[in-house]
């Protein structure tokens, strides 16, 4: 009668001792469960199913983790190694021409004979430093994608995404990615810097500002130009290497242009070797000979290699001077005409009419001739007859 009713203590111990079967290698974390136990059965059993899930997942988390931490070391070594290459590299095309003789690399830099090793150097670091920006988005913009992939997060749709606004951005920014490929370009060839003084086509004046993407340029009357550089078609720098002082000077037609030229070398010479002008004038003056013939004077040219950016001011002094000189030797500058005497005995100079101005003879200046007395007016009638009243 005790098996057809109440239970006991053997089938309690069978129910307790119940083993619970061990979950597979597929299986997923259950739904969690937020109910508190209230038993001891169930705390046995949530422990139990909980190292059973960890123990089945560990091995994938500890993969994964250590997936990660070798992109992110692999990039930040990869990333160091490049920027100490990059500065390598920068240094080598940055040495002056004694130390480059066998180096390929100081060629993309080195414009000898037209930029100094501090500009140089400015230019090297410049570049470096937007090649280091480059690599570095590069490189840790490949290792954040990987670590994403290494989590388990799908890429197709990011990357698919990335596609079509990079498509976007493209054909938007096109101008601005000009811009910015002609300023690097810019750097590299060393094409203006700041304080040279530039023609570009669209503006002339002193850099202010090299950017990448844009100029900065203060003009002759004091305005700020701002010049897109994919917008510069040719650039005229007047401030690298060496300039040119140009000077024509007349002299009259029967000066003896031996004697001149004996005293322009001699006025030239002694203006070189006084300050500043010793340090600005790189070259002796040279004549170049005659640049024009007139009825009155003769225009000999004179040039003079300077430094650059200043050869407006070697060509102003050297007028000065040799305007001094000529009154001192007493060159004249234009021989006088002849003058033409009038009926009262008064010189009267010549004025030349010019050939444009100059018209043909007209008919109505004759009296004798029909035009001109067809424009006599008519009489009034009885103008003939006084006696008529």
């Amino acid at each position: 009668m005790f098996s057809s009713g109440a239970t006991g203590p053997s089938d309690a111990s069978s129910t307790l001792t119940t083993p619970t079967p061990a979950p597979s290698p597929t299986a997923q974390l259950p739904e969690l469960d937020l109910r508190i136990p209230t038993s001891a059965q169930e705390v046995s059993d949530t422990t139990r199913q909980a190292a059973s899930w960890f123990d089945t997942h560990w091995q994938g988390w500890l993969a994964s983790g250590l997936r990660i931490v070798f992109i992110i070391v692999l990039a930040l070594v990869l990333r160091a190694v490049v920027r100490k290459l990059i500065t390598q590299l920068i240094g080598r095309m940055a040495r002056t021409s004694e130390h480059q003789e066998e180096s390929r690399l100081g060629g993309l830099l080195a414009n000898t004979g037209v930029v100094n090793p501090e500009r140089r150097q400015q230019r090297s670091e410049a570049i470096g430093s937007v090649l280091r920006s480059v690599a570095s988005f590069s490189i840790l913009g490949t290792a954040a994608l990987m670590v994403l992939s290494a989590l388990g997060v799908n890429l197709a749709p990011l990357l698919a995404s990335a596609g079509v606004a990079g498509v976007a951005i493209g054909f938007g920014a096109r101008n601005l990615v000009t811009d910015f490929l002609s300023g690097v370009f810019m750097i590299m060839e060393d094409q203006y810097g700041v304080g040279d003084e530039i023609d570009t086509g669209v503006a002339t004046g002193t850099v202010l500002e090299v950017g990448l993407r844009v100029t900065k340029l203060r003009g002759a009357n004091g305005e700020i130009w701002y010049i897109r550089n994919g917008e510069v078609k040719r650039i005229a720098n007047m401030s690298q290497g060496w300039a040119t002082a140009s000077v024509d000077v007349q002299v009259g037609y029967k000066e003896d242009l031996v004697r001149v030229e004996e005293l322009i070398l001699a006025t030239a010479e002694e203006m070189a070797k006084e300050a500043p002008y010793d340090e600005l004038i790189w070259a002796p003056v040279s004549i170049l000979g005659v640049e024009s013939v007139a009825s009155d004077s003769v225009v000999v040219r004179v040039e003079a290699r300077t430094a650059p950016g200043k050869a407006a001011s070697v060509s102003r002094a050297l007028r000065q001077r040799l305007k001094v000189a000529f009154d001192q030797a007493g060159i004249k500058v234009k021989e006088e005409l002849p003058a033409a005497a009038g009926a009262t005995g008064v010189v009267i100079a010549p004025s030349p009419v010019p050939a444009a101005e100059q018209t043909a003879p007209s008919a109505l200046a004759d009296p004798a001739s029909p035009r001109y007395r067809a424009t006599e007016p008519i009489p009034a009638k009885g103008a003939d007859d006084p006696a008529k009243p």
